[in-house]
């Protein structure tokens, strides 16, 4: 079981694509039980193929033929979306002060130095690095002055995909429930 998170889908009226045609593409990839979640580009799927590299560029390459995207897609597996999930949960305190966001981070990124050269604020945001992801919060009184603004102008930030804490929870239980029905 995957998801596959695309960048920059349906955001602020660019990219515009709908989740039908998305999962109609998907399909004919050959992976099965196609289903989408929100209109910003979670797609979930089974598939043969365990390599999620390979997943990655089979669906960039897909985007782009299909669809004229320039994809930048994060595949992730159920074990690897648990894992995350639960660490969330340890790191994070819910508080209405603070802004939650999931940054996750292509395969060609993913290293703890990701975010070397970007001096943080300790009194406004915090990040964690967790493997593939990083854990970003913000006081939300403080959100326009945070270093991560900074990212966006970074190349590295064509290979990252944000979603906050609760789609990154609501994805996981999706998965889990489809693997469950699946095993029945």
């Amino acid at each position: 079981m995957y998801v596959a998170l695309l960048r920059g889908i349906n955001v602020g009226g660019n990219n515009l694509v709908s989740m039908k045609a998305l999962k109609e593409s998907f399909e004919g990839l050959r992976v099965q039980a196609v289903a989408t979640y929100i209109n910003s580009g979670n797609i979930l799927f089974r598939s043969a193929d365990a390599d999620p590299r390979k997943l990655e560029d089979r669906i960039d390459r897909m985007l782009l033929r299909e669809h004229g995207l320039p994809g930048r897609t994060v595949v992730r597996s159920l074990a690897e979306m648990a894992r995350l999930v639960k660490r969330i949960s340890a790191t994070w305190k819910p508080d209405p002060a603070w802004r939650y966001n999931v940054i996750f981070l292509r395969h060609s990124i993913d290293s703890a130095r990701v975010l070397d050269g970007i001096a943080l604020k300790p009194d406004l945001e915090r990040v964690v690095y967790c493997a593939g992801t990083l854990l970003w919060s913000a006081r939300v009184s403080g959100l326009t002055r945070t270093a991560m603004l900074k990212l966006v102008r970074q190349p590295m930030y064509k290979d990252m995909t944000i979603r906050n804490v609760n789609t990154t929870t609501k994805i996981l239980q999706l998965m889990q429930a489809m693997q469950q029905k699946r095993g029945r």
